[in-house]
């Protein structure tokens, strides 16, 4: 590992870090996602206390904070393995945030945000399966837990040699929602538009 690859890679947790959920609501005076609803700073809290606005602000600045550092890793000329590491370093900063007492979100918009650089292709993949899977099922986690099953394959099938990253990267999307299987398969977790939790 190369000097500017340990950079970028401590850069692209301090930019994960930055809780995109906590400070649109403090902008738009908004309450405290980590207190409120499903207690997750996330964009799908956010739509539930905050509103539509609020929301998309919020999901396009935690899909930057995945996209920017790999992306200009790539124009570095980075190898892929290394780009896996740099995506999960700012899933990492997203889901445990240094500057935010560690209360972080799942970190579903940043790895998609992390991918995107790969391709159009692959993004449309699994954005498509995600919103295929939530409009069929009405489960936010279950989509998103679908679509990181599913993004390997897809990454195989477009640029194989990101594959293994792209898998890395999955591994810790599935591991954060450990909770959201549990209440599935328990028949408790909540469905899209209820008050609880939304993933």
């Amino acid at each position: 590992m190369t000097p500017i690859t340990l950079l970028i890679i401590m850069v692209a947790y301090l930019l994960g870090s930055i809780s995109s959920a906590v400070l649109v609501c403090r902008i738009f005076k908004i309450s405290d996602p980590r207190n409120s609803g499903s207690n997750n700073p996330g964009a799908t809290n956010v739509l539930r206390i905050g509103g539509k606005k609020a929301a998309c602000i919020v999901l396009l600045c935690d899909m930057l904070k995945g996209t920017i550092p790999v992306w200009g890793s790539y124009f570095l000329g980075i190898e892929p393995f290394y780009l896996g590491v740099i995506a999960i370093s700012a899933c990492l900063g997203h889901i445990y945030p240094i500057f935010f007492h560690f209360q972080g979100g799942k970190g579903v918009a940043t790895a998609i945000g992390a991918i995107a650089p790969i391709g159009l292709d692959l993004t449309g993949c699994i954005m498509g399966t995600w919103l295929v899977t939530i409009a069929l099922f009405r489960y936010s986690s279950l989509a998103a837990l679908t679509a990181a099953l599913l993004a390997p394959m897809y990454t195989w099938w477009f640029k194989p040699q990101y594959t293994l990253p792209v898998a890395m990267l999955c591994c810790l999307i599935i591991f954060r929602h450990q909770h959201n299987i549990k209440r599935l398969f328990s028949g408790t977790e909540p469905k899209v538009g209820e008050k609880k939790e939304l993933s």
